[in-house]
């Protein structure tokens, strides 16, 4: 007997932040994505998505993401649910998390930390759907040049936040919304 699953909830937000519009994803069990409103890969909205600000899981994660945003968080404590993507995808993602605040490394050094030296193009492509930004810090992975390269939230946004974790004020004090506008 096949019997199908009932489909998993989704909770969500929306919050303004100096990058921009963040939506906030969440399953019961933990934070699910993090999207730049207008990004790549943005997901699409289904009847099992309920907004529901009031979500703990989305409350803790707006106060943290604003406390980033504002230089006065650089930790995450979230608990996180990637609600999709490969098991490689995944892999990816947490080591995506591991990567210290402020410190940047390369698509290549993300590939050889996860046991996988040549399969850089696939952990870039992993990188890209990464569903939680910021939180799962994609934009500190680097071109192996040291350039800037595939942002889903846009290069300039990427350019801002590593700017922040770099302690670039004047920067920082500058960030506008509208800058970011697709």
């Amino acid at each position: 007997m096949n019997m199908k699953s009932a489909p998993i909830t989704l909770y969500y937000s929306e919050i303004e932040t100096r990058f921009g519009t963040v939506l906030l994803v969440a399953r019961d069990e933990g934070l699910a994505g993090c999207y730049f409103v207008g990004q790549k890969y943005m997901p699409i909205q289904t009847p099992y998505w309920r907004h529901e600000p009031q979500h703990p899981v989305l409350q803790n994660a707006a106060r943290q993401l604003q406390a980033y945003a504002d230089g006065t968080l650089r930790k995450f404590d979230l608990p996180l649910a990637f609600a999709h993507g490969t098991e490689f995808q995944q892999r990816v993602w947490r080591c995506l998390a591991a990567i210290p605040y402020g410190e940047t490394i390369t698509y290549a050094e993300v590939a050889r930390r996860m046991g996988s030296p040549s399969s850089v193009r696939a952990v870039a492509a992993a990188i890209g759907r990464n569903p939680i930004s910021v939180i799962v810090p994609c934009h500190r992975v680097l071109g192996s040049d040291g350039s800037l390269t595939g942002y889903a939230g846009g290069l300039d946004r990427k350019r801002v936040l590593l700017d922040l974790e770099q302690g670039k004020s004047q920067l920082r004090q500058s960030v506008r919304p509208d800058l970011f506008s697709q």
